[in-house]
């Protein structure tokens, strides 16, 4: 027998509100494109575009509707098609699973089975039972199945943006006036040292209203005294890099990383373009220029490689934690500026733009050992081999979100990007990538023992 736990309180319209607003974006981002490249893959890794506009309500469908609730389905067909994405590990492997020789549907059969599926979730989240005891409703315990859909969806937009970035602009409509904010010049090099301490990685499970299972259980980690980059490397710092025969140089290269570049032809960051001798920024609606301050975006494999030709190395989740959230006297904070709510001022996230901004642009951001832009303007990579924490149990709603993935082959990156949502802007939050995935807006910082 299944009741409703009384002390949870449930603003419902709120989540109606939250996934009312997370449909209208995905819809959005779709809508910028050419009709004609909707059957494309602009990252051969990925589904093609048609994939993901019918996967956003599919998993609403499966993790809400279904796990959590008990509920029948909307169509089983379109289930089925759009149930769950790819992370092969090389081109070759990701044809026979990215829908080849699938027949995908009509974008208007895509969009009227994801209005059938809004009508079905909001229905829910008006009148469903919210929190349900019993092992056969684990997947509600605590409304877990409503915030596993609604981040879901925000998490994916930001995958969405991805391939938008490497469509040809002629595909793209950009909407209204876009304009970057280029900075007068990179910042002048600064470290940090940050004395021994500890760190609290990971969460309570019942200190904040939702997580997904990598972020717990809570616990701590003691940090030897190192030191930090005050802020990213930026494109000019990187550049230095590739003018001194950085991409040439086997001896920078983990043998995996260096396998990659060889296998991939990689001479430049992805997001950089060369034309006519002069370099360019693969901006989403056209190129610009390549802004000396902006962050670099790369591979985990590349700014390893940075790491080493500067003599340094990537710094660790937990060190991560301790330049971002610690403070002297032993203090943490829920935020690297303190406790204030996620705002434009602290940070470039929540979609406030479309690219990066200078680094150090925003320096109400800084955490208290007066380290930048940890938290937006791109995640940051860490050498820490995405894992479990102790105690991690996989979550009932969305059971393969994570384990899949502690395969050794996928390291952890941390902070948030300009295209991350601010429900997603948490302490515990974890996000994760193979280290010769270039595709994704993460820059680094290199730190010292």
């Amino acid at each position: 027998m299944s009741s409703t736990a009384p002390a949870v309180a449930v603003d419902r319209q709120r989540l109606i509100d939250w996934y009312r607003r997370n449909r209208e974006r995905s819809r959005e981002l779709f809508d910028l494109l050419d009709p004609a490249a909707y059957y494309s893959r602009p990252i051969a890794l990925r589904n093609p575009i048609v994939f993901y506009e019918g996967h956003l309500p599919a998993f609403s469908v499966i993790a809400l509707l279904k796990r959590g609730l008990g509920l029948p389905g909307v169509d089983p067909q379109m289930e089925r098609l759009f149930e769950r994405g790819i992370d092969p590990e090389s081109v070759d492997e990701a044809v026979p699973r990215s829908g080849a020789g699938t027949i995908w549907p009509s974008r208007d059969d895509v969009l009227a089975f994801g209005r059938r599926v809004d009508d079905a979730v909001i229905a829910a989240l008006r009148s469903a039972p919210f929190d349900l005891a019993g092992d056969e409703h684990r997947a509600m315990r605590h409304g877990e199945a409503v915030f596993t859909a609604l981040e879901h969806e925000a998490m994916h937009q930001e995958t969405l943006l991805y391939m938008w970035h490497r469509l040809p602009h002629a595909q793209k409509r950009a909407p209204g006036s876009v304009r970057y904010e280029r900075g007068d010049g990179p910042p002048a090099r600064a470290t940090v040292s940050i004395p021994a301490g500890v760190a609290t990685l990971g969460a309570g499970r019942l200190a904040i209203p939702f997580g997904w299972d990598n972020e717990f259980g809570l616990h701590t980690v003691d940090v030897a005294a190192f030191e930090i980059d005050a802020h990213s490397v930026t494109n000019a710092e990187f550049l230095e890099f590739v003018n001194a025969g950085g991409y040439r140089n086997p001896e920078l290269w983990s043998e995996r990383g260096w396998q990659w570049r060889e296998h991939e032809g990689i001479t430049h960051p992805a997001f950089w373009i060369r034309d006519d001798g002069q370099w360019y920024w693969r901006g989403m609606f056209e190129h610009i220029a390549l802004p000396a301050a902006w962050p670099v975006y790369v591979s985990g494999e590349e700014a390893a490689a940075f790491a080493r030709w500067r003599g340094r190395r990537l710094p660790t989740e937990a060190e991560y934690h301790r330049a971002a959230f610690g403070a002297p006297g032993h203090r943490e904070g829920a935020f690297p500026w303190g406790e204030a709510s996620p705002d434009s001022t602290r940070g470039n996230f929540d979609f406030s733009s479309w690219e990066p901004v200078p680094a150090g642009a925003r320096p109400l951001g800084a955490s208290a050992w007066g380290v930048h832009d940890l938290v937006g303007n791109g995640w940051e990579w860490t050498s820490t081999v995405f894992g479990p924490f102790p105690g991690f149990e996989p979550m009932a709603s969305y059971p393969e979100y994570s384990a899949d993935f502690f395969d050794g082959q996928h390291y952890v990156i941390k902070g948030a990007s300009p295209a991350t949502a601010r429900e997603l802007v948490r302490r515990s939050f974890r996000n994760w990538f193979r280290p010769n995935y270039p595709y994704v807006y993460a820059k680094f910082r290199t730190a010292l023992s």
